[in-house]
């Protein structure tokens, strides 16, 4: 098959983590997908938890030499002139299994053809090979203006702050919920008072968690600081001192991708069903947290299924959502929180 003129781009992405309801533990990752078509390639290959070899976590020196790679300006790290396209959001350990793909050049242009799923340094085309995928012919000046911008160190840093400021009047679920969030990898800092913050320290934020408690006057204090200072950051109120459920609300606060390019798009909760609606087809968990008369939490699994695109009615377990309670839907790449009406 001769490869396609494709349109290449870059864009930010997240690999959502997460406090699972069995009490694991998903990683937070930030990463650079790759846009064929305007679309996310990652969207191409069905229900992939993985990502690029873009992403804003590892060392400059390393991501440097991934982008020269992309642009064959370094001897491919697998045989066969074959490149790592997306590996484990985990480890990174081609053990896990990674999409590689070969990278050549055609004149001045890019073509990346025979995308396959890799566990070792060989690979069976015919048994792994993503044979509805590709090959792609990028026309090499966008190729290369959309990678090279990344060898700007200025360009280098990642579109999302992954730091979040908590402000509430109950210290314990503070403390809970900021190691919770340091274990997925965002880091987290509790105060009451925000106002005297320097601007300097409010830049490393790219979101704010306001607990129930915290009174309007104290929002506004807080805004303020950070207008002040010139700084836009995603504002949460949180729901229920619950600590998956606020986890699960931050994540979608930091996640800088675009609306247009995401893969779950819309959760509501009512009249005992769940509406979902996503973009291509993926894995989807939903969770529900009910809080009883004692407000003790309480956790169960709803849903945990390949959806197609559209939109999706699913039933609730009556049960598991009376009274305060919420639903979590959460895809490798994103996560929405929905209270349930009655």
């Amino acid at each position: 098959m001769s490869a396609v003129y494709a349109t290449f781009g870059l864009a930010p992405a997240i690999r959502a983590g997460g406090v699972l309801a069995d009490g694991g533990y998903q990683v937070h990752r930030d990463f650079l997908d790759f846009i064929v078509d305007g679309r996310p390639l990652l969207y191409q290959l069905s229900d992939l938890d993985a990502v690029s070899p873009l992403a804003s976590d590892v060392p400059p020196a390393i991501f440097t030499a991934q982008v020269r790679g992309l642009l064959l300006e370094a001897d491919a790290p697998l045989p066969g002139g074959r490149y790592l396209i997306y590996g484990c959001p985990e480890c990174a350990d081609l053990a896990c299994g990674a999409v590689t793909a070969v990278i050549e050049r055609a004149d001045d242009d890019y073509i990346w053809r025979d995308f396959a799923w890799q566990t070792g340094d060989e690979v069976d085309l015919q048994l792994n090979g993503y044979h509805g995928i590709g090959p792609f012919r990028f026309a090499g000046v966008a190729y290369r203006t959309a990678l090279g911008a990344l060898l700007d160190p200025a360009d280098t840093d990642p579109a999302a702050r992954r730091r979040v400021l908590l402000i509430g009047a109950r210290v314990a679920v503070l403390a809970k919920l900021a190691a919770a969030l340091r274990t997925i990898g965002i880091g987290a800092d509790i105060t009451r008072d925000a106002e005297h913050v320097p601007a300097d320290e409010l830049r490393g934020y790219g979101a704010v968690a306001f607990g129930r408690a915290v009174g309007e006057r104290e929002r506004t204090a807080v805004r303020g600081a950070f207008e002040r200072a010139g700084i836009e950051v995603s504002y949460v109120d949180g729901l229920a001192p619950i600590v998956p459920l606020l986890v699960a609300q931050i994540e979608h606060a930091l996640d800088r991708s675009p609306r247009e390019r995401r893969r779950l798009t819309r959760l509501v909760a009512a009249d005992g069903e769940a509406g979902v609606e996503v973009t291509s087809p993926c894995r989807v968990r939903l969770t529900a947290y009910r809080l009883d008369r004692l407000y003790r939490t309480h956790t169960r699994e709803l849903f945990d299924d390949v959806l197609e695109p559209g939109g999706h009615r699913i039933p609730l377990d009556a049960r598991a959502v009376k009274g305060e309670s919420y639903v979590v839907a959460r895809t490798a790449g994103g996560v929405l929180v929905a209270a349930v009406a009655h």
